[in-house]
């Protein structure tokens, strides 16, 4: 399935101008033998208009991280993934972890509302400096490229600094956004969580997620860094 959801953009967003390539689309899926392919157009998904849509919200993990800066957002998202769970049954679904947050959401969606499929994580796939791929990296020109590296970078020092037995936390995401900030890069936010709840990890926690969002040039980039500790570590 491939749609552009108008739906889980807010106002002054990136809808008009969000990279839509159809073609590329088709003919990648072509080539890994893919039979069928639902591409609907807005008027199929929303006959009656977005303004009286039955809205589908998952609220316990919305309203933080992503959410703070995208209210309606996850909103939009869930309303969305369970049309399509609706309109194409399926036994899998496939999610890419590089949208963290988007996945436990779709997660607890399918648990909360008895969807019958299966919603599976994909690792996310990235460039050879480390940036996460994303249709917003087409925003970016050779100089912010360069600088959003820096985003898996600092992701990947906070892990480090986490495995080698740092944990008082909010003192390393102060250290991981003054990293970050930069004059082509402005810090949305970076969260050392629970890896399940999302809140913020404390000091007992054994599964931790890292999550980071910035904002270079008109592209907003996320990214996220999982840590597994074991009990030894926190002691």
């Amino acid at each position: 399935t491939i749609f552009v959801n108008p739906l889980q953009f807010g106002e002054n967003e990136d809808l008009s101008s969000y990279p839509h390539t159809p073609e590329q689309d088709q003919e990648k899926l072509t080539q890994a033998n893919c039979d069928y392919l639902f591409m609907p157009a807005v008027k199929t998904i929303y006959p009656n208009g977005l303004n009286t849509q039955t809205i589908v919200s998952v609220p316990s993990l919305s309203k933080f991280h992503c959410g703070n800066s995208r209210p309606t957002h996850f909103d939009g998202v869930a309303t969305i993934v369970n049309k399509l769970f609706n309109l194409v049954p399926a036994d899998k679904a496939f999610f890419g972890e590089k949208d963290f947050q988007q996945l436990l959401i779709i997660k607890k969606l399918v648990e909360d509302l008895s969807i019958d499929i299966e919603v599976i994580g994909v690792p996310t796939h990235r460039e050879a400096s480390g940036l996460a791929m994303s249709s917003r990296n087409s925003y970016l020109n050779e100089e912010e490229k360069k600088e959003a590296a820096k985003l898996y970078a600092t992701l990947t020092f906070c892990r480090d600094s986490i495995m080698s037995s740092e944990q008082n936390y909010r003192t390393l995401e102060q250290q991981c956004k003054d990293r970050l900030n930069s004059s082509l890069i402005e810090v949305d936010y970076f969260n050392i969580c629970h890896a399940e709840t999302l809140l913020p990890a404390e000091q007992s926690d054994t599964k931790l997620i890292i999550l980071g969002a910035v904002y270079i040039g008109s592209a907003r980039l996320i990214d996220n860094l999982s840590v597994q500790l074991s009990a030894l570590q926190n002691n």
